[in-house]
């Protein structure tokens, strides 16, 4: 995967997404909608996060330093996003970088892949050591699930298109 990691799990319906987002702005309301169809397509993808933290969460903590905590503060970044409008328009999960992390912003990327991360020895700086988390928990986590999640998202777009329609008779 040299184009980066998995760590989004995404509806990209770009056409049927730009159109609905172009009507959205035609109404007089446009900006409440654009709010409501976010809010609506992140709702629906909250079960989908919800399982990645699960995922992570079950990662085992065994070998890992305990303070700060790993799996928590991966967990905590994980979250549904939506855009509507701009250069990408959709809606994903993803897991965030964890930026103030022991100096470890990639931690979800790294604790997802089968080759683990290199650190130095905590109090050893010249000793360094290859560590493995949770082979592809965040990939597993919607294993079977993607059809479902984008049925949802569509569902929830056709929901607010079917609602533009009738207003305009």
């Amino acid at each position: 995967m040299a184009d980066g990691p998995p760590f989004q799990l995404g509806v990209e319906t770009h056409e049927g997404l730009a159109a609905l987002v172009a009507a959205i702005r035609r109404e007089a309301d446009g900006k409440q909608l654009r709010k409501e169809l976010a809010r609506n397509l992140r709702d629906v993808l909250k079960p989908a996060a919800a399982e990645a933290k699960s995922g992570i969460m079950a990662m085992s903590s065994a070998g890992l330093p305990t303070a700060p905590a790993l799996r928590s503060t991966i967990a905590r970044r994980i979250r549904p996003e939506v855009k509507l409008g701009g250069r990408w328009s959709g809606a994903r999960v993803k897991a965030f970088k964890t930026k103030n992390l022991r100096g470890f912003p990639n931690a979800p990327k790294r604790t997802n892949r089968a080759g683990g991360w290199r650190h130095p020895v905590w109090g050893n700086r010249e000793v360094w050591i290859q560590q493995h988390g949770k082979i592809d928990w965040f990939d597993h986590a919607f294993a079977g699930r993607e059809g479902h999640y984008k049925a949802a998202v569509e569902a929830a777009m056709e929901n607010m298109a079917r609602r533009i329609a009738d207003r305009a008779g």
